[in-house]
């Protein structure tokens, strides 16, 4: 017997995937942001003893759908009319919601389910569920009441499909619906003033960095404790292990290469607690609607906010969330923009890099930051288009949940840690092994072993960089798979970067810029194609050797060739873009100038 479908439909930002993972137990993607969810995510769920496949899909405001996430869900919703029709709304926005609901939920099995009751109350708000049942005629539930599970399959097993053609209107009886108190709150308008929330941003984030990278703080203490850990306690049992085969595969091919990955955790857990805060808080759908006029510059738009600030988490998950843009174009720039800002695996990279020559690591990382968000808005400059629209709903504005963002954050590092403890260990071990034996499998040194018969040829590829090592190239590479294999594989053959600051600045450039690793090709594959992604990664990555070089020689005193080669081709552009400003229509006097 086929499981009966449940699907969770309604506004975006409603708690649809909060309501999906209460009822699955699952770990869909949740947040107090206006397109969190971009894709169809289905997962069984045990009611009342029965199993049923329920399906939590992205918001929408009508069947007339315009982003690329509400035509997921029209699609879905339209095909699967035998599907019980599960409506999440929250109270605050029932009357907004209803019209929605009446086309959505004609001839079909429905109920609905309100969603923040607590904030419409706090608001002055007021809601009765079984007179909106009566008006409505459908079930109604909150869904933080008791046994709300046992209810729910009631509910689906019982209710009989509407009728065709019903009679309703969004105006309730007396006393179904009192609307929340009108107007901004001073929290509000305080946090919609761009002179006051863009500082805050910024001031915040320079705030966490610090915290994270700084010297003697709390992020590098913690990693300093997880480097003894790795180092001096487990290395000195390492150490005592009689065969040098095993003594080298334990301290050299596992605690030096896992050491080097996991003392970053912390701080890129506080990387994670910041990105959460911000979206749980409603601070990041306002900072999109303050900076929108910024994006439209470059083609995009301010909902663009939410898929650059994941990219400092991960590249992948951001790829998907460019679902939630307007259209296809548009999308496929915030995808180019994406892999220039520095996701939580090139971490390591760069405080390897940095550590290897500065006792204060904290500014060197935070240029390269700075850097990789300037490459984003050149190549979003570079391919711009046309003014996009923008409709944001902005979230409302709240204290975030500890207990949610405590798990939110276990739920990143808990996927870091199982990466670390099976990608990045199985890439260490080969790597170890191969570097440790030749082909007859005799213990020898790196430069005898199987590896460099292999990837010698390599060392060409970074030689214009000061850098003429396979090994160099060989972890660089392995970065294409994922970003956490470049700082292992340097600790594993070196220990620390053994080539000047120009190279290791130079070094930085290019993970900073290179393709990024394959589960976000996959991403952008996903979402442009094969062909298109396999593209972007190769331009992206020969892109990437030409600014590593590029960065080399000028840091061994190139940059006044740099600016003599370059200053026509900066000319060209400030005369197009006068040009252009001339001929554009500007306010009520441009048809007089042009008349």
């Amino acid at each position: 017997m086929q499981d009966v479908k449940i699907l969770l439909v309604g506004n975006p930002n409603a708690g649809k995937s909060t309501l999906f993972n209460r009822l699955t137990k699952g770990h869909a993607k949740v947040g107090n942001w206006h397109g969190v969810t971009v894709g169809a995510t289905e997962r069984h769920a045990t009611l009342g003893g029965r199993k049923y496949l329920v399906c939590d899909l992205p918001g929408i405001y009508s069947l007339d759908s315009m982003s690329m996430e509400e035509k997921v869900s029209r699609d879905i919703i339209v095909s699967e009319r035998d599907a019980f029709l599960l409506f999440v709304v929250e109270c605050a926005g029932i009357r907004r919601a209803l019209p929605l609901f009446f086309s959505l939920s004609e001839g079909r099995r429905a109920a609905v389910v309100l969603t923040k009751r607590k904030q419409l109350l706090r608001a002055g708000g007021k809601i009765d569920k079984e007179g909106l049942s009566a008006h409505l005629g459908v079930p109604v539930l909150y869904a933080e009441e008791k046994g709300f599970k046992e209810k729910l399959a009631h509910i689906v097993e019982k209710t009989q499909p509407l009728g065709q053609k019903r009679a309703l209107s969004a105006d309730f009886p007396d006393g179904v619906f009192v609307p929340p108190r009108e107007g901004l709150s001073r929290a509000d308008r305080l946090l919609l003033n761009g002179f006051f929330c863009v500082p805050l941003f910024l001031f915040l984030m320079l705030l966490v960095f610090f915290l994270t990278f700084a010297p003697h703080l709390m992020g590098d203490t913690m990693k300093g404790a997880i480097e003894d850990f790795f180092g001096e306690f487990l290395g000195s049992f390492a150490a005592r292990i009689p065969s040098p085969v095993v003594r080298s595969l334990v301290k050299d091919g596992i605690l030096n290469g896992l050491g080097s990955v996991l003392c970053f955790l912390p701080q890129i857990a506080m990387l994670y607690l910041f990105l959460t805060v911000m979206e749980e808080s409603g601070l990041l759908s306002r900072l999109a609607y303050l900076t929108d006029g910024v994006f439209s510059k470059v083609g995009l738009n301010g909902r663009a906010v939410f898929s650059l600030l994941m990219g400092f988490g991960c590249t992948a998950a951001a790829v998907l969330t460019t679902r939630g843009l307007d259209d296809k174009k548009m999308q496929k720039r915030a995808i180019l923009c994406l892999p220039y800002i520095p996701c939580s695996a090139k971490l390591p990279v760069f405080l390897t890099l940095a550590s290897s020559f500065f006792e204060d690591p904290f500014p060197a990382v935070v240029l390269l930051y700075f850097i990789g968000v300037l490459f984003s808005f050149a190549v979003a400059r570079l391919l711009r288009g046309k003014r996009p629209v923008f409709l944001m709903e902005l979230a409302p504005l709240q204290l975030p949940d500890p207990v949610f963002v405590l798990k939110s954050l276990l739920f990143q590092l808990k996927q870091f840690i199982i990466k670390t403890a099976t990608v990045i260990l199985c890439f260490l071990l080969l790597s170890w092994m191969l570097s440790s034996f030749d082909f007859s499998f005799h213990l020898v040194s790196a430069e005898n072993s199987m590896l460099a018969a292999v990837c010698g040829g390599l060392k060409w590829l970074f030689a214009p960089a000061g850098m003429g090592d396979w090994r160099i190239a060989y972890a660089a590479l392995s970065g294409l798979v994922a970003k956490e294999n470049v700082a292992g594989a340097i600790r594993m053959f070196f220990g620390e970067f053994p080539y000047g600051e120009g190279s290791a600045a130079a070094f930085a450039v290019f993970m900073l810029t290179c393709s990024p690793c394959v589960s976000a090709v996959a991403a952008t594959a996903r979402e442009v194609g094969w062909k298109r992604a396999a593209l972007y990664a190769a331009v992206q990555t020969g892109t990437a050797l030409l600014l590593c070089y590029l960065t080399y020689f000028l840091r061994q005193g190139g940059a006044v060739y740099v600016l003599l080669a370059a200053f026509p081709l900066i000319a060209f552009f400030l005369v197009r873009d006068l040009i252009e400003n001339v001929h554009r229509t500007r306010k009520k006097h441009a048809q007089k100038v042009h008349g």
